[in-house]
């Protein structure tokens, strides 16, 4: 019987490394060679950070939900902002780049998130534009100084198909995100499971030249900031 026991846990364990694609990713130390790990992305190709050596990459990683039944907006944001900026200014061939996302859920819940961005977009334009602003709170009228220039685009996804040109790495049991040390149960005051926000650069070598883990969900470095440094990196 103990024998029979010791075989059944010996196959768990072996049963468990098949599935654990990425046991050894490390949270990343800045002029270090970054980790290797491989994920699928929304559109179901199997891309690792091995493949992408040769070329610069930008891993964002959004917080996903801050609720149970809530996105975080600005990570729909985010997302629609570098699609723009590659759209409209092929920034992956100006830097030969790759820009990531990994997303700390599974495809349903990405579903879900691309559906949410018409609703999310439309938010923060309401933000930005609350009305009579001449009878606003002052909280109000704080909130929408800091959305005007926190959020210098508008996204009207309402009457179009979302646009998806960057891959989204589907990372649904955290392999990643928990490697990285971002992936919480409870964060910046609410109690759902999601990611620390983060940005990471790593170059053509695979050495993390750029890292920034937020202190709160609204710190996050701009875009603009994140294309400066890539100009200076280069």
């Amino acid at each position: 019987m103990k024998t029979t026991a010791a075989l059944f846990v010996l196959f768990a364990l072996f049963q468990g490394s098949l599935f654990s694609q990425n046991p050894a990713v490390k949270i990343g130390t800045v002029g270090e060679q970054f980790s290797d790990f491989s994920l699928v992305t929304h559109n179901g190709n199997l891309l690792s950070m091995h493949d992408l050596l040769g070329k610069n990459v930008l891993l964002i990683v959004p917080r996903g939900k801050y609720q149970d039944d809530k996105w975080c907006t600005i990570c729909n944001y985010q997302y629609a902002e570098f699609a723009d900026l590659e759209i409209s200014g092929r920034i992956r061939e100006k830097y030969n780049l790759e820009i990531v996302f990994l997303f700390p859920y599974g495809k349903d819940l990405f579903n879900e998130w691309v559906e949410a961005f018409p609703g999310e977009m439309k938010k923060i334009e309401q933000w930005k534009n609350p009305g009579d602003t001449a009878n606003i709170t002052l909280q109000q009228k704080n909130w929408m100084t800091f959305a005007r220039a926190y959020f210098p685009k508008s996204f009207d996804f309402s009457d179009r198909e979302v646009p998806l040109p960057l891959p989204v790495l589907i990372d649904e049991n955290q392999e990643v995100s928990k490697g990285l040390d971002l992936s919480r149960t409870e964060w910046g005051g609410s109690k759902t499971l999601q990611n620390i926000p983060a940005i990471y650069i790593i170059d053509k070598d695979g050495v993390l030249r750029f890292k920034y883990i937020s202190q709160s969900t609204i710190d996050r470095p701009s875009a603009e900031y994140i294309l400066n440094f890539m100009d200076k990196m280069m």
